[in-house]
């Protein structure tokens, strides 16, 4: 006794197991993370190191080289990319598929730890371990505005209540604040210092010797005991103000007497703009691999929160959310699998021509289908676009095996058997084919199943959907499928007057197709000729037809990037954006809001990126495309800077943001003077070839600077050693923290360095 005649027997076991496998199916897709795309982002860490005022040269020699030493003896890593810039070095470790995340990081962080000794004692914080790459997309953005709160004020919020609140959504890695930070700024005077008898290490020594707070220890009593705690740090601009540098017979000298003392921004070069007006931001930047859902809809809900305790005029706006787009293609292919289950009635009923038979599928291809939940859970899949394109086209799969038992017992039917041994005989006779046929398509994406690295990861989930849904289906159709052929039938075995009226068309389409085939069989050399023909057009249009991972999607936003020479200040950067805002504005009526920082997110001070968000595409008259390709031509009138849009990749690979360039070059060398002279040739060839666009290269030669020969005689004659020397320089132009001071109880950096027109 096989499954199909144990389930006509027991036909509430056979209904049983179905309902089983129907909730089964069900408590899967409860705990399922909904996704665009498969997580195929391998394990990425971050290390990002500061050293303020140190050049590009002194970054990667004191600093990012140590760095990457240390690190590049972890196991498991694919590439170590670095860049080393003024004042910063970023190192992106890029982990293998299937390395885990926490134990790349923690690896990361015991080598860094390792090598932090040789590294300058001077750098403004130790090396910073993230668990992401620094120029990773963030997923949300956010504004905060205000109509009677400075910019300040609207930070130091951002930092201390909404930054806490977002940080601790599962599976974000940063959350990111852009605005303008607090700090106390120190401003000395040169020609005062000089009238005085005060260099700038006096200011650094008394503000070491003056703001200061030491742990004091305890005093006891018979029955208490009290803590001791010396109140020596600094608040107040006045406080500052007053420290005294200089006492002698002529009298006091005190800070505010040689220096301007105020409270200012920590970034004087820094700047975040939305619709050309700067305000302060907030971005959240997810993990690899992490539920981009899962955080959007959390960030709102505490979002909500937050706006019922804000009791101020302070007022938030979420203009870019990347999952919108996630959602609204994952409706989509909801949709496409409701309208596949109409058509596969709809065929069913139209060769059929019976009702009764037609509906057996809304029952045969949700058990399937459901079933491949719980498939996804096990394997630790999401729902995403390819496993949800896997569920669409699984429904013309699934279907087949039902098909083939209902039509074999129809044929049954017709023969005159009675309605239960219809049933019964008609399942055993197909009962091995239907298993057969079943584990040949499965085993047809085996090899899709098995592939490695990024190809893999992104296929594997559509391969494995595909081949579980089919296997599934060979068990529903031996199970339920019979059963429902037996109480979802006609007791008199008669078929309706559709059935009748339409019979002699199918009568004649049936008589025709054996025409056909007779004669077909008597040149039965053509088939060859057929075959070989079909080849031929296959390898032809293979050969000339064009490829890519995946097309472009309209999302309705686009990059916009901007480059400048080496040097070029942050004022010249700044106007040179709002003119760009401007152009934007005025030319592309379909946008609705544009957003840059100056500089670019993690990248040099000669860079802006930005985006240009668009209305809805129903509501436009252009595509993306055209509109990328217009302002591409009206860029060209920049003559200062380069100005490019891009559309965002729909899948990014590894290190590459969806924002980056589609093709990238890489060219090594140990000397940097080989590749000074092999990068100007390679971007001249580049920018000929008419394949190309927008050409650039991120290793940069021409950054001014001026080189200071220390004449060590001449200083030790003045009684100055290099160090005094160089000390002053920082104190005077790097703009390092200086100390640190208090202000609502939160602390914040000082920072002494001489006024713009002095530097």
């Amino acid at each position: 006794m096989n499954i199909s005649e144990l389930s006509l027997k027991r036909p509430v076991l056979a209904t049983v197991m179905n309902i089983a496998i129907i909730i089964f199916g069900l408590v899967g897709f409860s705990f399922l993370a909904l996704r665009e795309y498969p997580a195929i982002d391998p394990p990425i860490i971050n290390v990002q190191t500061s050293y303020s005022g140190a050049n590009s040269q002194v970054i990667q020699n004191q600093i990012t080289e140590p760095l990457e030493k240390s690190i590049n003896g972890i196991p498991g890593i694919r590439t170590i990319n670095s860049s080393s810039s003024v004042g910063s070095s970023n190192i992106t470790v890029e982990f293998n598929l299937g390395v885990n995340l926490e134990t790349a990081a923690n690896d990361v962080r015991d080598k860094v730890s390792q090598a932090a000794r040789s590294l300058p004692e001077d750098i403004n914080n130790p090396p910073i371990v993230s668990k992401a790459d620094a120029n990773t997309d963030f997923i949300l953005l956010m504004t905060v505005r205000s109509k009677t709160k400075s910019a300040f004020e609207l930070t130091e919020y951002a930092e201390n209540v909404l930054q806490q609140r977002f940080q601790t959504i599962d599976e974000v890695s940063s959350v990111g604040v852009r605005g303008k930070r607090f700090s106390m700024r120190i401003f000395p005077d040169p020609d005062l210092l000089n009238a005085y008898g005060i260099a700038f290490n006096d200011i650094q020594t008394s503000l070491n010797k003056e703001n200061v707070e030491l742990p004091a220890g305890k005093i006891y009593g018979k029955k208490t005991e009290f803590i001791i705690r010396t109140l020596g740090r600094l608040t107040t601009e006045s406080d500052f103000r007053n420290i005294i540098l200089k006492q002698d017979a002529t009298g006091i000298v005190k800070l505010g007497d040689v220096a301007k003392v105020e409270l200012g921004p920590e970034q004087e070069d820094q700047g975040t703009f939305f619709n050309g007006i700067q305000t302060v931001m907030i971005t959240l930047s997810p993990q690899p691999g992490a539920n981009y859902i899962k955080i959007a809809d959390e960030f709102y809900k505490r979002l909500e929160e937050v706006k019922k305790s804000n009791k101020s005029d302070i007022e938030f706006a979420v203009p870019i959310d990347n999952t919108k787009t996630i959602r609204r293609a994952l409706q989509e292919v909801r949709e496409t699998i409701f309208i596949s289950f109409g058509l596969v009635v709809l065929v069913i009923f139209f060769f059929f021509r019976n009702w009764l038979i037609a509906i057996r599928p809304l029952i045969d291809i949700p058990i399937s289908l459901i079933a491949t939940f719980f498939i996804m859970y096990l394997a630790g899949f999401s729902i995403n676009v390819l496993t949800l394109l896997a569920v669409v086209l699984a429904t013309g799969l699934v279907v087949d095996d039902g098909i083939v038992v209902t039509e074999n017992i129809f044929r049954k039917l017709e023969e005159g058997l009675p309605l239960k041994d219809a049933a019964r005989e008609g399942s055993k006779e197909i009962f091995f084919a239907v298993i057969s046929t079943s584990i040949t398509l499965a085993v047809v994406f085996m090899p899709v199943i098995f592939l490695q690295g990024f190809i893999g990861s992104l296929f594997k989930e559509f391969g494995v959907v595909i081949a579980g849904a089919v296997l599934v289906s060979a068990f529903v159709s031996l199970t339920i499928t019979p059963v429902l052929n037996v109480y979802l039938n006609r007791k008199d075995g008669k078929q309706g007057s559709f059935y009748e009226k339409t019979e002699p068309f199918f009568k004649g389409m049936e008589q025709g197709y054996k025409n056909a085939l007779s004669k077909f069989l008597k040149i039965r050399w053509m088939a060859w000729v057929i075959v070989l023909a079909c080849l031929v057009i296959i390898v032809v249009v293979g050969k000339n037809i064009q490829s890519e991972l995946a097309p472009i999607e309209d999302k309705g936003a686009i990059r916009v990037n901007m480059t400048g020479q080496e040097g070029i200040s942050y004022e010249e950067m700044k106007g040179n954006f709002l003119k760009a805002v401007k152009l934007i504005q005025d030319s592309v009526p379909e946008q609705a809001f544009t957003f840059g920082s100056v500089p670019g997110w993690g990248q040099g001070g000669s860079t802006v990126s930005s985006r240009v968000g668009f209305v809805p595409i129903a509501n436009r008259n252009r595509t993306q495309t055209e509109i990328v390709a217009d302002l591409n031509k009206k860029f060209k009138k920049f003559k200062d800077v380069r100005v490019f849009s891009i559309e965002e990749q729909t899948i990014s690979v590894g290190m590459m943001s969806r924002g980056s360039l589609p093709v990238q070059f890489i060219i090594q060398n140990l000397d940097f003077d080989k590749l000074h002279a092999v990068i100007p040739k390679f971007l001249e060839a580049a920018r000929k070839d008419k394949t190309f666009q927008n050409v650039d290269v991120n290793l940069k030669f021409n950054k001014p600077e001026f080189d200071l020969t220390i004449d060590r005689m001449r200083a030790r004659d003045l009684g100055l050693s290099t160090a005094d020397v160089s000390q002053a320089l920082q104190s005077a132009f790097s703009g390092a923290r200086s100390a640190y001071f208090i202000m609502n109880d939160r602390q914040y950096q000082v920072i002494t360095q001489v006024k713009r027109s002095d530097r």
